[in-house]
């Protein structure tokens, strides 16, 4: 049997690989919310100002949900719309 089977990240390996992902020039911000928990956004440079994530119970799915959001932004911003390759 291989034991090449990867193992589930902490939530700490989580949260710093999501902000290692963050580039230093989009600002984020978090929120928490004493009946709804947490929440976050970021700034982009091109985009501006992103909505606040829905509300989440843990600072890291809201960081990952913000994160998402942004990388589908830019990602559609660079995209032509191509999906073959000619």
């Amino acid at each position: 049997m291989s034991h090449n089977y990867a193992t589930p990240q902490t939530p700490e390996k989580r949260l710093a690989r999501i902000l290692a992902r963050l580039p230093a020039d989009w600002p984020l911000t978090i929120e928490r919310q004493p009946d709804t928990g947490w929440r976050a956004r970021l700034t982009l440079p091109v985009q501006g100002m992103q909505e606040w994530t829905a509300p989440h119970p843990t600072l890291l799915a809201a960081l990952e949900d913000a994160w998402r959001h942004a990388r589908d932004i830019t990602t559609a911003a660079t995209s032509t719309g191509d999906t073959v390759k000619k």
